[in-house]
């Protein structure tokens, strides 16, 4: 059951997913979100990247704070493009 948990809400992405792709060698964040797309939704990563690090963690055996947290590109949140509107000058 717990293979089913979905971990990237945004890319509907699973633990078994996350999992099997660890065991082929994508062991960075980074890796992860090239060939899943996890931390590329709405969220930017906000409700899955913790999660996805624990679990490289745990699978490697590398200390936790040994992990890269991933490259976050901007725009990190989300901006409407009115709000950018109003502030150019003409």
């Amino acid at each position: 059951m717990e293979k089913e948990v979905i971990v990237c809400r945004c890319e509907e992405v699973t633990m078994e997913e996350i999992r099997e792709w660890i065991g082929k060698g994508y062991d960075t964040f980074d890796e992860l979100k090239r060939v899943l797309r996890v931390g590329m939704g709405p969220c930017q990563g906000r409700g899955c990247r913790e999660i996805i690090l624990r679990e490289i963690a745990k699978i490697t055996g590398t200390p936790y704070g040994e992990i890269p947290p991933g490259t976050i590109r901007p725009p990190a949140k989300p901006v409407k493009l009115a709000l950018l509107a109003e502030s150019r000058e003409d």
